[in-house]
């Protein structure tokens, strides 16, 4: 007697791809990576909605991870606004890794430093804005932050070496102060990404443009340099 055929079985389908379906695989269990990811996120968050209007559920969808995992890493929502605002300066301030002006006269390296420091502030508007909601709550937060006010130590440093070996040469006028100097750059750097979008508007001029950010990147050099010369006699 044969054996019975057997009935042929239903093949289930293979289940999706995660890429061809569009989803993005699991977060690896790499803690320091989702806290960057987080820290990212949150940045945007922060600088465009300032800390009253950012939502800590956003930011944990925005990173698949949970409000519960945000508080664990960070605290509070207050706490990921600190670490936001450290890693901004961070970013922002290590001019000493990135900058090497020390075998130039101390013109050439004022210019170089406050190049620099134009191109950093255009391109981290983020920073910018940063800074702006913080001034709302008058540094209460960067106040917490021990970390942010060392950060600001070695930008002053070199700073403090151009000043003093321009004052050595005789080029520079002897009252020249390193931190007055360093609000000077920087609130010329600051104010042609903070209101860039105004006096565009008030003025009906493109401060946007290569051409024209180019043009205001050397009248911003030509500003602070000219402002430490001597005086002749």
């Amino acid at each position: 007697m044969s054996a019975p055929t057997s009935e042929p079985r239903e093949r289930r389908a293979a289940p999706p791809d995660d890429e061809s379906a569009g989803v993005k695989p699991a977060r690896t269990n790499d803690p320091e990576q989702t806290k960057r990811d987080i820290i990212d996120v949150a940045t945007e968050e922060f600088a465009s909605k300032g800390l009253a209007g950012a939502r800590i559920d956003e930011i944990a969808a925005k990173t698949r991870t949970s409000k519960r995992m945000l508080y664990y890493y960070f605290g509070s929502k207050e706490g990921l606004y600190v670490a936001v605002l450290e890693e901004a300066y961070r970013n922002i301030r290590h001019i000493e890794h990135d900058l090497d002006v020390d075998h130039l006269t101390p013109e050439r390296a004022l210019a170089e430093l406050t190049r620099f420091t134009f191109d950093r502030h255009a391109e981290n508007p983020a920073f910018v804005r940063l800074v702006c909601n913080e001034n709302l709550h008058y540094g209460r937060f960067v106040q917490q932050s021990a970390r942010i006010q060392s950060l600001n130590v070695p930008a002053i440093d070199t700073i403090r070496r151009i000043v003093e070996r321009g004052k050595r040469a005789g080029s520079f006028r002897s009252d020249v102060d390193p931190v007055d100097l360093h609000m000077t750059i920087s609130a010329l750097c600051f104010y042609n990404v903070s209101n860039r979008y105004t006096f565009s508007t008030i003025f009906k001029a493109d401060m946007t443009s290569p051409a024209a950010q180019a043009a205001r990147r050397e009248s911003v050099v030509g500003t602070v340099v000219a402002s430490v010369k001597s005086r002749s006699p």
